[in-house]
């Protein structure tokens, strides 16, 4: 059978498709290293990875609830809310303040006075002021609830939306950050995500995350901490394109297509 030259430039351009789209697919594929005969991974290596610490800065919504009503309320700050210079009545939904945590890990609470609270967990704040308290209320131990109403991360570089999300959610993956930002473009590289925090200390430390392999979800990275700074670093076709502007892009598109048509018009001539 005799090869009909004339098909040759439509066998070439879907050649190239074809070995493109492989490409493609390897690059912008989640979970690609994923072992299929792990069905379930052990959660003992997961517990604790997940609780965010308490950092300078964070704001710190704290409610304490008893059976003396009276005497918690002390504890519970409310905002004052003011219309026409005249004190609006508090009962119905206060809104409560919250506790600024100053630069030396320091909260000013009621009556229990300067308290060090970085780099410790919600968890064990709660409990830190619990046993506090108990004396306050005749043994009776206070239900503590801490909330960080400031909980925030940054998603930048090759994702759909970058900017600073903030989130009541204090048990946040990577994977749902980058959900937050519109996931990464295609042009993103998943096998090398930077993510910049700041402990509790005042340190800070870059971490790189390969969001192809299973074992993700061992990382310290995977589960974001406040003020987490997340950066998807562009793939090689897109850094390669930034050394073109959009004029040279555009004009090279051009004549490679106007390129192909013409070796396509001389093969249909022929």
């Amino acid at each position: 059978m005799k090869f009909n030259k004339s098909i040759f430039p439509f066998f070439l351009i879907l050649v190239t498709f074809l070995i493109s789209s492989c490409a493609g697919v390897k690059q912008v594929t989640y979970f690609q290293k994923l072992d299929n005969t792990n069905d379930s991974l052990p959660q003992n290596q997961l517990k604790g990875v997940h609780c965010a610490r308490i950092k300078p800065l964070d704001l710190l919504s704290i409610t304490v609830v008893t059976t003396q009503p009276a005497t918690s309320q002390i504890y519970n700050l409310v905002v004052p809310q003011i219309t026409d210079n005249v004190p609006v009545s508090l009962s119905s939904m206060p809104t409560l303040q919250t506790y600024l945590v100053d630069e030396n890990g320091f909260i000013d609470f009621p009556v229990l006075g300067k308290l060090l609270v970085k780099g410790i967990t919600r968890n064990e704040l709660e409990l830190l002021l619990q046993n506090k308290l108990a004396s306050a209320f005749n043994k009776e131990h206070p239900i503590v609830t801490i909330r960080i109403t400031n909980f925030s991360v940054n998603i930048v570089g090759e994702v759909l939306k970058p900017g600073k999300y903030i989130t009541g959610n204090e048990r946040l993956t990577i994977f749902e950050g980058l959900a937050l930002a519109g996931d990464m473009t295609i042009y993103g590289r998943r096998d090398n995500v930077k993510v910049l925090r700041e402990n509790a200390d005042g340190t800070k430390k870059y971490m790189t995350v390969d969001l192809t392999d299973e074992n993700i979800i061992y990382s310290p990275a995977y589960y974001l901490e406040q003020n987490d700074v997340v950066y998807v670093a562009p793939n090689k076709s897109k850094a390669n394109s930034s050394n073109f502007g959009a004029a040279e892009s555009f004009g090279i598109s051009a004549l490679s297509i106007l390129f192909s048509l013409s070796s396509l018009v001389i093969t249909i001539i022929k």
